[in-house]
């Protein structure tokens, strides 16, 4: 019986056994983590004082009050409690409830440090290595092909291993970051994927069809974003007989108590929604087949400060491991070395990636390190967090395109927490 084969044998068990087995974990899990996850400390724990709380505040209204945004929240914490959570504004334009830690947000790729850690944790278990070629899961990505600057292709020297998913260096793009080339419109044309994540085929077979594609480059030997963690989801539902929102649950969002990180949000909950003022993005109530490993999941503050919150704490919350320490300390090894290309890295010269994170320096005059870790959402979110200053840092936001130059996003928002935290 090969992989694939297992993969739908172990799929019928799980759908069999998960009423009655999950209905119970996930009762003792719930129980073991009630209450908050943000319990209150005062700011001065992080040396921020009132003033450059007010002065945050200010900006980031300044973004609502100039019609980029209709709102936003910025927290900072660590294991002894949240010593700032400000929000401002509304979830969305014409919507009168303010944000708040209850507000579900579309995290887009912040669904990747999520997929990635439980990738490790199967890892962990030994349902894959890290050197495993992923051909061994998905047999569309035996015999690959390189695309040259030509167009033609010649066969690839490397295999693709798991690893190279976990660091971005497979070989493998999305459309929208080759515009205009020739492996770009064979992305656009070859893999149904929309910009609303809507799709009628499985993670699976999505990863099938981009197994067929040439690769961008020899895997191992670049860096470029694209679909890496998306068949990353799709190796793992293999691994692991099950579909990658049962993984996720039982290896992250269960024992976190992490009970409102979905891949679709209940209609039921639709009035939690946050919402942008500039374009539009898809409608997350939505049951859709195609269960993205690289921007599918929706979450709250709530939730994913318990996760941030977790590795900020060596891959436990709670009394809950979620990953050894070692595990997690190996996610964190700067993954690009001089062998390496930077041509496409969004940071350039700065910075380095891990095993789904990645790694900015600290002090801009210490290029090398010591790094955080985290990573962000195209809808304006972001996670960052610093062992060396024990804190996490979460900002949420959602914004679809609209007008350059906010006042306040993201990276303001990491900017002035680590000003305040200096001064």
């Amino acid at each position: 019986m090969n992989k694939l084969t297992a993969y739908g044998v172990a799929l019928t068990w799980t759908v069999l056994a998960s009423a009655t087995h999950g209905a119970s974990e996930n009762a003792q899990q719930a129980g073991a983590l009630s209450g908050s996850s943000l319990q209150r400390i005062d700011a001065s724990h992080f040396n921020i004082d009132d003033q450059e709380i007010a002065d945050i505040r200010q900006g980031m209204q300044s973004a609502v009050d100039a019609d980029y945004i209709a709102g936003a929240l910025l927290l900072v914490g660590n294991s002894d409690g949240v010593g700032m959570l400000e929000t401002i504004g509304t979830q969305g334009p014409g919507d009168a409830q303010p944000v708040n830690a209850e507000t579900i947000f579309r995290i887009y790729s912040m669904t990747k440090p999520i997929v990635s850690v439980a990738a490790m944790s199967l890892i962990e278990d030994g349902l894959l290595s890290l050197d495993d070629p992923v051909g061994d899961y998905i047999p569309a990505f035996n015999n690959l092909q390189v695309m040259n600057e030509d167009g033609t292709t010649r066969p690839a020297q490397n295999e693709m291993r798991i690893e190279n998913l976990l660091t971005h260096q497979s070989g493998l793009i999305q459309s929208i970051f080759a515009l205009g080339t020739p492996l770009g419109t064979a992305y656009q044309e070859n893999v149904p994927v929309k910009a609303d994540l809507t799709s009628t085929a499985t993670a699976l077979e999505i990863a099938q069809r981009i197994g067929q594609l040439p690769l961008a480059f020899e895997p191992g030997t670049a860096w470029h974003y694209g679909h890496s963690t998306d068949v990353l989801g799709a190796v793992l539902e293999v691994a692991a007989g099950k579909p990658l929102d049962a993984i996720l649950a039982e290896h992250i969002f269960n024992p976190l108590g992490m009970d409102e990180t979905t891949f679709y949000v209940p209609e039921a909950k639709r009035a939690r929604i946050a919402q942008p003022i500039h374009g539009d993005m898809s409608d997350n109530t939505e049951a859709r087949d195609f269960l993205s490993a690289g921007a599918g999941l929706n979450s709250t503050t709530e939730d994913y400060a318990r996760f941030a919150q977790m590795l900020l704490n060596g891959g436990e919350y709670r009394g809950q491991r979620i990953i050894d320490e070692a595990t997690l300390e190996r996610m964190r090894v700067p993954e690009i070395d001089d062998n390496v290309s930077r041509e496409n890295f969004f940071y350039g010269s700065s910075g380095n990636w891990g095993l789904g994170f990645h790694l900015q320096p600290i002090d801009a005059s210490q290029p090398e390190g010591p790094y955080n870790f985290g990573w962000r959402g195209i809808g304006g979110t972001l996670f960052v967090v610093d062992p060396v200053n024990d804190f996490y840092l979460l900002y949420m936001e959602q914004r679809w395109g609209g007008p350059s130059g906010a006042p306040f996003d993201n990276n303001a928002a990491q900017r002035v927490v680590y000003e305040a935290i200096r001064d």
